[in-house]
């Protein structure tokens, strides 16, 4: 599996090149393009989220589709739905927690598991909810403006907005906290951030998709009830 990222910082798009019978395992609807010798198959995600609508959390169910190469050169193109960026990583057998909205694409040896009980420490928080992924080979995430990795050093701290948390290394510890007066948000009235602890690698995106919805809404035209009365 081949994978080039275009357009980046602000409209990436993943240009994935498949060999026959190579598989790469993608969010419902990120799919762009797609050779037409590419199988596809649709499976619902089991576990935790388990026929559980993602309306809270951007209006999809959490499907994965499935997309195999028929012969070598076989080519998929994905991208987020929102404007941001593409990291990839090559997975070693190490294990990510990522944020549901920033899973992008995975090759098959990558498992995407829903039943990790972590998830529930995060339900409910602004909508957040972390996928644990663990095993070798290709792994895209997407975020809402630019990544920015940081590199935490043993016993080091760094406080993240979960707003734009994009994933971490599950040897980080971490502590989802209420922070009052903070940051408003569309869900509570309270900022929410993690306090994560090293010695791990971070993912952050530079933009906030609540944070954009907090300012955006309050700004659209109110809609009025035509007045008059029926004959």
């Amino acid at each position: 599996m081949k994978v080039e990222v275009l357009y980046q910082p602000s409209y990436s798009l993943a240009m994935v090149t498949l060999e026959s019978g190579e598989a790469i395992q993608a969010e419902s609807g990120a799919m762009v393009s797609m050779s037409p010798d590419i199988k596809m198959e649709t499976a619902a995600r089991g576990g935790f989220l388990k026929s559980l609508s993602r309306s809270m959390f951007g209006g999809e169910s959490f499907f994965i589709n499935t997309f195999t190469g028929a012969q070598d050169g076989s080519r998929i193109s994905v991208a987020p739905p929102l404007p941001g960026d593409i990291a990839v990583i090559e997975m070693q057998g190490e294990t990510l927690l990522v944020q549901s909205g920033s899973y992008l694409a995975s090759a098959s040896g990558v498992e995407v598991d829903t039943k990790w009980s972590g998830a529930k420490t995060f339900f409910g928080s602004e909508g957040l909810i972390m996928l644990k992924l663990s095993g070798v080979g290709t792994l895209i995430v997407s975020s809402y403006g630019a990544i920015h990795p940081m590199e935490l050093e043993a016993g080091q701290k760094i406080v993240v907005d979960t707003g734009h948390l994009v994933a971490f290394d599950e040897k980080i510890t971490f502590q989802v906290k209420k922070v009052a007066g903070w940051k408003s948000t569309l869900f509570s009235g309270e900022g929410l951030v993690i306090e994560l602890t090293g010695p791990g690698k971070v993912y952050m995106q530079t933009r906030s998709q609540d944070s954009f919805l907090s300012w955006l809404i309050p700004r659209l035209p109110k809609q009025t009830s035509s007045g008059g009365s029926g004959s």
